[in-house]
């Protein structure tokens, strides 16, 4: 599709070029010349294959100048009164279309044509529109608390009054959460990084299952403790409280903060061990689980997103051996290091925040 000379210089672009619209442009050149799909083009660049296509069709009918850059438009820019800026503002706050997890410019800027609103509108005008009454559709917050009902209040006061006991040897505070993780390995191998380059990654790659981290934290000591598996079932659950048992064998009764999932039960040991032992087992454990919406509460979380941005990253792991492996050497860095997580959200505070 490009020639040589195009081709070259779409090379030179991507290396060089800092507008975030000439980089995509020229990739999606790049890619539909390696012969990628209009859709599979999208699906790596996150961009729609009408915009693709779009790229596509100005390249080949005006060159390549005029598919990475926007031709000046003559005449007075259009004025976007309050009504048009009150149906964009509603357009965005309802539900994004069917396909689509949240509203993106690109969107916003078909539908609010589709719909009539305006003949022409760009991009940077549906920006600005958004920052202007502050709304940013491609953000989410994990953070939520729907419903403050009595229940929500008790539990979450008394996950945070487990926080506030001191440090104890004989009474150690655990938190424990799991993470899945998607396997994936590189259809082509990676270029290596060389001084002045980063590191090159193809875009495509292969996807090789997944499998489960369970992680356990005691915040106040700086210990962390993960156990990779294949699959995150109540077997697995019970296995792996079984061996935070072995850990604290030494605790008289280990105080464990975790989330009210179906498998977080005695039943999952029971139903592994046999009654007599695995009721024994969750007799070790002093129980707290953290409120319905309220995982943010279960300072597991906060370990496990360490361990995600600074093991796993952006990596691709191929197996699970694999992900053992680099899971067991940061598990030893990071308890070599003792690292404490300082938690300073207490009941007083809860009762500030929310009135309760």
């Amino acid at each position: 599709m490009l020639t040589n000379e195009d081709k070259e210089e779409i090379l030179l672009l991507l290396k060089t070029a800092k507008d975030a619209r000439v980089i995509y442009r020229a990739n999606a050149l790049n890619l539909r010349h390696k012969g990628y799909t209009l859709a599979e083009t999208a699906d790596i660049l996150e961009i729609t294959s009408r915009t693709v296509l779009n790229i596509q069709q100005n390249y080949e009918e005006r060159g390549l100048s005029s598919a990475l850059k926007d031709d000046p438009r003559p005449g007075q820019p259009v004025r976007l009164d309050d009504w048009i800026k009150s149906h964009i503002v509603a357009l965005v706050c309802s539900d994004p279309p069917d396909g689509f997890d949240r509203w993106s410019l690109s969107l916003i800027q078909e539908k609010t044509i589709n719909l009539g609103i305006v003949d022409e509108i760009s991009r940077e005008s549906i920006r600005l529109i958004l920052q202007e009454h502050d709304l940013k559709p491609w953000q989410q917050k994990s953070w939520c608390v729907p419903e403050l009902d009595e229940e929500f209040i008790r539990c979450m006061e008394d996950v945070l009054s487990v926080y506030e006991r001191p440090f104890s040897a004989k009474y150690p505070v655990v938190c424990v959460d799991e993470k899945p993780i998607q396997l994936i390995d590189h259809a082509r191998p990676p270029s290596g990084l060389l001084p002045g380059h980063p590191e090159k990654i193809d875009f495509e790659y292969k996807r090789k299952g997944t499998a489960n981290v369970f992680c356990a934290v005691e915040p106040k000591a700086g210990v962390y403790i993960g156990k990779v598996t294949e699959k995150r079932t109540a077997k697995e659950f019970a296995k792996f409280l079984s061996s935070l048992e072995q850990k604290y064998s030494h605790a008289e009764k280990i105080v464990l903060v975790m989330d009210n999932l179906n498998t977080h039960k005695e039943k999952s040991l029971i139903d592994f061990y046999g009654k007599e032992k695995g009721a024994w087992i969750w007799s070790r454990f002093e129980v707290h689980w953290t409120p319905k919406h309220g995982s943010w509460l279960n300072q597991a979380e906060i370990a496990i997103n360490m361990y995600s941005r600074q093991c796993l990253g952006k990596s691709r792991i191929p197996d699970i051996e694999s992900l053992r492996k680099r899971t067991a050497a940061w598990l030893r860095y990071i308890n070599r290091h003792c690292v404490t997580i300082n938690w300073k959200f207490t009941v007083s505070d809860s009762r500030e925040k929310f009135g309760a």
